[in-house]
């Protein structure tokens, strides 16, 4: 049954660490202006001291404590939910689902952010699910395409048999939702994965250009999530291993995680001011093991310059988050952008006002990261090293065609402009 766009409230339910059901948290509830706000139940509460305990989806955003929770200045809805919501390319989906063809050429804003909660996958990234219901949870489209189907798809369109709407769309509409990287969730021999799919709109093979970026990453020595390359329908597909997942005997349990953007408090209309300074502070003072998790995040920082990743905004940081502290996910969405010329600059501000896409900008915060100037030359001219000496390797495992590699080299990865002053 089909809700109207105006879903005014929504149940959030919550995997707790180590933990293969989810109980019922609290409940979300459209106020004045459109604001939507949260409220814990009493019976979650009441689990503070149970085992496993109730832990906050996310402090300070919101602590466990009684009544509706305010929101931060400048927030119209906790950021910590706002992470669960689908992204642009899960938002075509559902808004082709609900408005039909019509739907096509919407503007996203068309159904309220409770409705995209509600009509999404229930395999969501992290540990949090929303129901209309407080006491039953009722799974939405495990939508788990098993890998079989996936490479099988074109011989099944062929034979009529019907594909999950996941993965037709993705697929075989992919060319039509503007921009957005078709994806779907893929399940294969007890790894979850997410798949991305080439479009017929790409100018250069992105999905090959960005496992190429991904296993350089694992080169370099940066924990980045594992990736491996398939084809299904003369396309090629791109599997990222889920890491906010992991199967035990009793079933698959969720790690709760929040974005870069929560961790700043900041929505996706103020994420221009985000900034790796900040974000070092915060590991500074809230992370586990901060002096090792600054230097990964300064080594993801050099990797994307180097990499020509330029999209490295707020949404593409992470930190697991077990109810007291927090932890860097593995990288992901190392991907290589298009540039005209050689000028180029982060999505995210270096440190001051400086996003410059140069190894200069990297030098110059260092001390952010508690990192002298040699320790972070070392890692600079490691990368770059590692960069030149597998860069046909891993080309040639990609099978990344000779125009391409042209393409990408000295362009998106080593540009000059990156070793300027």
């Amino acid at each position: 049954m089909m809700t109207s766009n105006t879903d005014q409230e929504a149940y959030v339910w919550i995997w707790l660490p180590d933990a293969v059901d989810p109980i019922v948290a609290g409940k979300l509830e459209v106020g004045e202006q459109g604001n939507v706000r949260f409220n814990y139940g009493k019976s979650y509460l009441e689990r503070i001291h149970a085992n496993p305990p109730a832990i906050s989806i996310y402090e300070p955003e919101l602590p466990l404590k009684q009544g509706v929770l305010p929101l931060p200045d400048g927030l119209t809805m906790p950021s910590c939910i706002r992470d669960s919501s689908p992204d642009a390319w899960g938002r075509r989906v559902i808004i082709n689902k609900k408005l039909g063809r019509k739907g096509g050429n919407t503007d996203t804003d068309a159904l309220g952010e409770l409705t995209y909660l509600l009509e999404s996958g229930s395999d969501r990234i992290g540990a949090l699910d929303f129901q209309r219901s407080p006491g039953e949870y009722v799974a939405r489209s495990a939508n788990n395409v098993p890998l079989e189907e996936l490479l099988q798809s074109a011989e099944r369109v062929e034979q009529g048999v019907p594909l999950t709407p996941e993965l037709d769309q993705a697929l075989f509409h992919g060319s039509s939702i503007g921009g957005a990287r078709p994806k779907a969730l893929i399940e294969d021999q007890g790894v979850k994965y997410v798949a991305k799919f080439s479009s017929s709109t790409d100018l250069y093979n992105v999905v090959k250009a960005e496992f190429v970026a991904m296993r350089l990453a694992t080169l370099a020595g940066i924990n980045a999530a594992s990736v491996k390359l398939v084809q299904a329908a003369h396309k090629d597909i791109l599997l990222i291993e889920r890491f906010d997942r992991e199967k035990t005997t009793k079933g698959w349990t969720r790690r709760a995680m929040v974005s870069a953007l929560t961790l700043f408090a900041l929505d996706d209309m103020m994420a221009r001011y985000a900034s790796y300074e900040t974000f070092a502070e915060i590991i500074r003072h809230r992370f586990d093991e901060p002096k090792k998790t600054l230097k990964e995040l300064f080594s993801r920082l050099v990797f994307n310059i180097l990499s020509g990743n330029t999209d490295d905004h707020a949404r593409n940081h992470a930190a697991f988050w077990n109810g007291k502290i927090l932890r860097l996910t593995p990288a992901y969405d190392i991907c290589p952008q298009g540039r005209t010329g050689n000028e180029a600059t982060q999505a995210m501000l270096i440190s001051g006002e400086n996003r410059l896409s140069k190894l200069k900008s990297c030098l110059d915060a260092a001390p952010h990261f508690l990192l002298s100037e040699d320790e972070a030359k070392a890692i600079c001219s490691n990368q770059r090293e590692v960069i030149e000496t597998n860069w046909g390797k891993v080309c040639d495992e990609a099978r990344l065609s000779t125009v391409d590699r042209k393409l990408l080299w000295k362009r998106q990865f080593l540009n000059p402009f990156v070793f300027e002053e």
